[in-house]
């Protein structure tokens, strides 16, 4: 019998050749497993989240946060934890990706801890560094198209918006902004 290397867990076996080609590549694939490496550890974040979405209001709220990122599943899926400070009060909140290998695109999903129950999902992928996700939702009784956008993705900085859209994609209206710092 032959001498191996044992990896310390089974996510270390898992991740292993997904650590091997992100060595040979230096960055994240544009789509697919890994695509939201560049979010592993931990941040700053500072909000502007609209004041009434969908209510032709032009007024922002700012307020900070931090954020948490790492891979589960061997890297076929992530989950962070955050903390957001709203003036009012903080609250904790998660959110869970997923990446499907047969139909090639992520889902997202989100946990308010105020309310903690899954919300309904986005789906997308990432192309040219940008991801962009969509679902259909509701807001106030209303059918609803949600976009999640990922860009200027950097080492050390990403930006993340949400919008909303009334008439099935041709207006949409930009409602929450993060705008991400890493820590560590």
């Amino acid at each position: 019998m032959s001498a191996m290397h044992s990896p310390s867990s089974t996510e270390d076996l898992l991740a292993a050749p997904m650590r091997a080609e992100m060595r040979r590549t230096d960055r994240p694939p544009p789509s697919g497993v890994g695509a939201f490496d560049f979010l592993i550890g931990t941040w700053t974040v500072r909000h502007r989240r609209l004041m009434r979405r969908l209510a032709r209001d032009d007024r922002w709220l700012e307020f900070g946060g931090r954020s948490s990122m790492r891979t589960i599943l061997g890297g076929l899926g992530n989950i962070d934890e955050n903390v957001i400070d709203l003036p009012e009060g903080g609250y904790a909140a998660a959110t869970l990706r997923l990446f499907d290998a047969s139909l090639q695109r992520w889902s997202i999903w989100w946990v308010d801890g105020r309310n903690p129950v899954v919300e309904t999902p986005v789906h997308g992928s990432f192309n040219d560094g940008i991801g962009t996700f969509y679902g259909d939702d509701t807001f106030e009784g209303r059918p609803i198209v949600v976009r999640f956008v990922w860009s200027a993705i950097t080492s050390c900085s990403a930006r993340w918006e949400q919008a909303f859209s009334e008439d099935r994609g041709q207006t949409w209206e930009a409602n929450w902004i993060m705008n991400f710092e890493r820590l560590a």
